[in-house]
């Protein structure tokens, strides 16, 4: 039976992360905790706003209110990377040989290891930001559609086009696809190699949350009284084909999900604080937390896939064993 080690914080979970073995929660006043031999906390941002792994996974990449983004190492101490003066960075992401994007108003930024940084402007506001699995290239979800940048060269953009607000972007970890959310209830997705689009639509709410699986041969997302996982398994995608369906409840919505980094299980938050796992293959489902105080707003494995750290919007945070 899995066990619940709580940590009860106060405030809005923006990220929950493992982050070399320890797990660290990223709270919209600024905050970022850790389960370190003790509980242990660092003042990262007056308001945070994004916070993500850095692309090694060796640290917390956050970013705030007051136009910094910052670094916490594996031994909490925090680390400026950027500074942009009194604006939002409202997205953010790591990537490759120790890159860095992020985005506030209309501009996209990739700031470098050696400290360089370097900007993509957009005629509306930036809304998501993405690094690509392979190559030193960038995803930028905008006001009808999104870019894809190469910071490290002088290529031409490449504009993928669908009328709407995207609000957030991730590719698919073989490469071959880039998907957005939207501001309306769908997602929205290009297959690179020829630009066919693919609509994923009939959610009853917006979709915050996404995880691709360990293989990349499912999308699991939230916005549904279930977690819907889309397949991409075949050269199309999710084309033609209906998603999975795990962890339905009737009258109770899924606010989050984390895949296991081997396995093709999903964990599933709901915004009563309930957190379920879910086996792709046979929609077989686990317990692993009891409702608590707020929806699910975080939620990550670790590296072993044997613990869930999570998070709501009322700072009900905790690690799941899923061992036991």
């Amino acid at each position: 039976m899995p066990t619940v080690a709580p940590l009860d914080l106060n405030g809005h979970c923006v990220a929950a992360r493992w982050i070399a073995g320890i797990p660290h929660f990223a709270l919209a006043d600024g905050t970022v905790h850790r389960l370190d031999d003790g509980h242990k906390a660092v003042e990262a941002h007056d308001g945070l706003l994004a916070a993500a792994p850095a692309g090694d996974g060796k640290m917390l990449l956050t970013a705030g209110e007051d136009g910094r983004v910052c670094a916490v190492t594996p031994e909490g101490d925090l680390r400026e990377l950027a500074s942009i003066g009194r604006k939002w960075v409202t997205a953010l992401a790591g990537g490759p040989q120790g890159a860095v994007a992020f985005a506030s108003g209309r501009t996209a930024y990739v700031r470098f290891a050696d400290g360089r940084l370097r900007d993509f402007a957009h005629p509306r506001s930036v809304e998501g930001v993405a690094f690509a699995p392979k190559g030193m290239r960038i995803g930028v979800a905008r006001y009808n559609g999104a870019t894809l940048h190469f910071p490290a060269a002088d290529g031409t953009p490449v504009d993928l086009t669908w009328d709407g607000a995207h609000t957030g972007i991730t590719f698919s970890p073989d490469g071959n696809f880039v998907v957005t959310t939207m501001q309306e209830n769908a997602l929205h997705g290009w297959k690179l190699a020829d630009g066919k689009h693919m609509r994923m639509s009939g959610y009853p709410a917006k979709v915050k949350s996404w995880s691709w699986a360990a293989k990349g041969r499912w999308l699991a997302t939230s916005g549904a009284p279930a977690a819907i996982v889309w397949p991409f398994s075949g050269k199309d995608g999710p084309m033609g084909k209906a998603p999975v369906e795990l962890g339905t409840r009737a009258d109770t919505m899924v606010t989050a999900v984390a895949c296991h980094p081997t396995d093709e299980f999903v964990a599933i938050g709901f915004s009563d604080g309930m957190v379920l796992a879910g086996r792709i293959a046979d929609q077989k489902e686990v317990l692993l937390r009891r409702p608590g105080k707020g929806a699910i707003t975080a939620l990550d494995w670790d590296g072993e896939g044997r613990r869930v750290a999570f998070g709501s919007e009322a700072g009900d945070c905790g690690v799941i064993d899923v061992a036991g």
